[in-house]
């Protein structure tokens, strides 16, 4: 039988840490209308007009044209969420962050 001892602490605070986390963005999702605007999307992202106009002229970019120019709020945490991918796969940010 082989029988290891660690500090199980560290992960404890990783999950708790990813938890509240996880809580900050579904709290602050709810606190947004169902749908964005423009000038709600660059307040949200801290962006500027430019790079919200670059956003909204991706393919892959949730947005609602047949009201005007409108981003559904959950599908921009989901597409979020999914390119935020890129950063794990590309960069050390993540390893950087949790150790």
């Amino acid at each position: 039988m082989i029988t290891a001892n660690f500090d199980i602490e560290p992960l404890r605070q990783i999950i708790r840490e990813e938890m509240e986390r996880a809580n900050f963005h579904r709290d602050k999702q709810n606190e947004l209308p169902p749908m964005l605007t423009i000038t709600q999307l660059m307040e949200l992202l801290h962006i500027k007009r430019t790079k919200a106009s670059e956003l909204l002229s991706r393919a892959d970019f949730p947005v609602f044209r047949e009201a005007g120019v409108l981003i559904p709020t959950h599908l921009l945490f989901q597409w979020i969420e999914k390119h935020t991918s890129w950063m794990e796969e590309n960069t050390d940010y993540y390893e950087k962050h949790i150790i």
